[in-house]
């Protein structure tokens, strides 16, 4: 077994770029690239330019970058993706499905550009759609969005045992970057950032590191609420640099019972006050935000009734796969005016949501999988009810429906309960590594698939791959 070896540097933001000037943003996020180069460009110019602003408006340059990755259909492009489905599909259908805001684009100096993902999106977004395919398919979601006898023997065992956190099971992960061949020029050093588990009671525990490729794998320390091991390799000529983290954890499912009736406004201590309070770029109170929460809630002032109109409410939302998030200059409002989101979204409006109506809130994130062969990087959040603390929150997920013979209180498990099949690596956004990153990362909000970075630069996600094994120890009491 390799020690690992705990890295103390003092965090710092030099990896997360801080926010572009408004106007710029504001151009960028309208389509108006041309003047937004133009603006970048004479504001690089100025004299006396902070490294802060300087960077600032470097990345809106990326950001724009980044955006022509996602978003690379011409309109033509995106049907005849659609007819690999829909044979038969017709201009007007396109026309109408597109007006309805069923397939994402953006108009990009007067050319209009869909994303990438908006054909297979179009299945989840519209009944319609999925109605016209030739051949029918199911939509498949992971395997604990649907009520399981997991989700049941975890509300089981924590009535029994009066333990929030239950059903241990042992796990051995092997996580793995590669990096393209000749990425960069033989000879530099490539610095990778592999997601790590948080110990976090009640939860995951017992984390021991087993291996990392290259040896002496830097962990961060347990504080780090982004946590990561950190490993640098020399690129070689025509050949792929991987690096690779294998480790074990004990993962429990959790339940967190609540009477309705006993729950009270939370006492905004300073440790939770963060937690109720705005966080630019996304989550911020904007006036619409405001009126959908009031629309929403109403009159209610119970904390967990309000939870609960609000978790109805994003979860109606419907998933769909989601452009980067590093391209998103308010990924809470973007959620609420999209008509759908995926996870992290999704976590992101419920959050600013909750914190809105001063229920404490805050972000959680990792990976999940399955005992068969799903696995896939997921985001949900935690929520704060008094007197009962801290408790999970899977929007995504959402209400599960039971069935004859179930406890009633399986429906709500996700507003105070999760699975077992998960490993939360965050337990906030948009935190800084350590060690620190020097050039900005490419996921500014989230960390689950990696990061990699040489002295020229940043590595985004079309220079490297990332992959996830497991297997189980012992454990998976699901009777």
């Amino acid at each position: 077994m390799l020690a690992a070896l705990v890295c103390c540097a003092t965090p710092a933001l030099a990896s997360l770029p801080p926010p572009g000037p408004p106007a710029i943003v504001a151009q960028i996020d309208h389509g108006h690239f041309d003047a937004a180069r133009a603006a970048i460009a004479n504001a690089l110019a100025q004299p006396g330019l902070t490294p802060e602003a300087r960077e600032a408006l470097q990345f809106q340059r990326e950001r724009m970058h980044r955006i022509l990755l996602d978003f690379t259909l011409t309109a033509t492009e995106a049907k005849a993706r659609i007819r690999k489905q829909i044979p038969d599909l017709t201009d007007a259908e396109f026309a109408r499905w597109d007006q309805a805001g069923l397939l994402e684009h953006m108009v990009i100096d007067g050319r209009t550009l869909y994303f990438n993902r908006a054909p297979s999106n179009l299945y989840r977004l519209s009944a319609e759609a999925r109605a016209r395919r030739a051949v029918q398919a199911p939509i498949t979601d992971g395997p604990n969005e649907t009520l399981n006898d997991h989700h049941r023997a975890a509300l089981r065992e924590a009535l029994a045992s009066g333990q929030t956190g239950v059903l241990p099971m042992r796990v051995r992960v092997t996580q793995t970057v590669t990096v393209n061949p000749d990425a960069v020029p033989s000879g530099e050093t490539l610095k990778a950032w592999i997601p790590y588990p948080r110990a976090i009671p009640g939860q995951q525990d017992d984390i021991r590191l087993v291996a990392s490729t290259p040896a002496g794998a830097r962990v961060a320390p347990t504080d780090t609420l982004q946590r990561t091991a950190y490993m640098e390799a020399p690129a070689t000529a025509g050949q792929p640099t991987v690096f690779k983290l294998t480790y074990e954890l004990t993962l429990r499912a959790q339940y967190h019972p609540v009477d309705p009736d006993k729950v009270v406004p939370a006492t905004i201590t300073p440790e939770l006050a963060p937690f109720v309070s705005e966080r630019a770029p996304h989550i911020v109170f904007t006036d619409d935000l405001r009126a959908f929460s009031r629309k929403v809630v109403g009159d209610e002032k119970n904390p967990y009734r309000i939870a609960q109109k609000l978790f109805i409410a994003v979860d109606r939302i419907p998933w769909a796969g989601a452009r980067e998030y590093s391209t998103i200059s308010n990924i809470s409002d973007y959620t609420l005016h999209a008509g759908h989101g995926d996870c992290g979204e999704q976590t992101l409006l419920l959050l600013t949501l909750l914190r809105l109506n001063g229920i404490p809130a805050r972000w959680q994130s990792g990976w999940m999988f399955s005992e068969g062969k799903y696995n896939n990087i997921h985001d949900w959040g935690q929520l704060y009810l008094a007197p009962y603390g801290w408790m999970p929150v899977d929007v995504t997920f959402g209400q599960l429906e039971p069935t004859a013979g179930d406890d009633p209180r399986l429906q709500w498990f996700y507003l105070g309960g999760l699975d077992a099949y998960r490993i939360a690596f965050n337990d906030d956004y948009s935190r800084p590594f350590v060690p620190a990153k020097q050039y900005p990362r490419s996921e500014t909000v989230d960390s689950q698939r990696g990061e990699v970075e040489w002295r020229g630069g940043n590595l985004y996600f079309d220079q490297w791959d990332y992959d996830f094994d497991w297997q189980f120890l012992h454990g998976r009491n699901d009777k």
